[in-house]
């Protein structure tokens, strides 16, 4: 319903008092933009691929495990629709979350994939493990003849006999991107906007969680900063694996074939790093730690 125009015979005190009680807030907040306060609110933290002009978010939990499941099939060396197939379905099953527990159509179903115990999938304690997961769908995929030149949907449905077998199709972009990302086919295409790192990262433990899932690597420690050589696309999934996991692993800086990602920036920028080298700068202890 419109509002009606008040009467001419309304006492004017009343919209002056109102008026200068507006311009009063108005400079309160002028005044607390201005002090710099809204430098320190919380960072909107996320991790997006643009691939081709398009751009998908995860939140940094989600990109772990993204990249989790990226890693196996860039260490079997299976194909980018290896990898593209099994994040759409994970996007599906379970959002990308490690969940504990199933839905009505499978209620021991668990893990990233929604696999059962009951089904020969493994323990539930396996399938809760996000590698463990990877693989079994991995092994259970490439079983299915010509997958990769399947229908997305097709295929991620062979593996996991669904009840909702087209689901799967609508996150086939989404499961694209991230993979060409990850996979090192899409040099820079993935960064994570974070806020600072909460606490020191430690290089050594960089390293042993990539060797866990990528393989032993050839690799260095200076100080805070963990050098791995690789080149190519294997070096862009290195790197951009990395990138994905530095809110959990404090990480401040990525650096790979002329490109460098901070965590500041949330972005990859022009830089002199070498082509030959994954250089991973870890965060050092925060101001006024013990």
């Amino acid at each position: 319903m419109a509002r009606s125009i008040p009467p001419v015979r309304r006492r004017r005190s009343s919209v002056l008092l109102l008026g200068a009680a507006a311009a009063a807030a108005l400079l309160l907040y002028l005044l607390v933009m201005a002090s710099g306060r809204d430098e320190v609110r919380p960072v909107r933290e996320r991790c997006t691929a643009t691939v081709s002009g398009a751009s998908w978010s995860l939140n940094p939990d989600q990109a772990v495990n993204a990249s989790t499941i990226t890693a196996v099939a860039v260490a079997r060396g299976l194909p980018p629709r290896a990898a593209s197939i099994a994040l759409a379905t994970a996007v599906q099953e379970s959002g990308l979350r490690n969940l504990n527990y199933g839905d009505d159509a499978g209620p021991d179903s668990r893990g990233l994939f929604q696999q059962r115990p009951s089904q020969g999938w493994g323990a539930q304690e396996q399938v809760m493990d996000p590698v463990y997961a990877a693989n079994a769908f991995y092994d259970a995929l490439v079983e299915v003849p010509g997958y990769q030149d399947l229908p997305l949907t097709v295929a991620a449905q062979t593996v996991q006999r669904s009840a909702f077998p087209d689901a799967y199709a609508d996150h086939e972009s989404e499961g694209r991107a991230f993979a060409s990302a990850l996979t090192g086919q899409t040099p820079a295409a993935l960064g994570c906007t974070l806020g600072p790192a909460e606490a020191a990262g430690d290089p050594d433990t960089v390293l042993a969680a990539m060797s866990a899932l990528y393989g032993e690597q050839q690799a260095m420690i200076l100080g805070e900063v963990l050098v791995v050589g690789a080149s190519g696309e294997y070096g862009w999934s290195l790197a951009q694996w990395a990138v994905a996991n530095a809110k959990a692993l404090n990480i401040n800086d990525v650096s790979y074939d002329s490109r460098t990602w901070t965590r500041g920036s949330g972005a990859w920028s022009e830089s002199d790093a070498p082509a030959a080298q994954v250089a991973i700068k870890t965060a050092p202890a925060p101001t006024g730690s013990g």
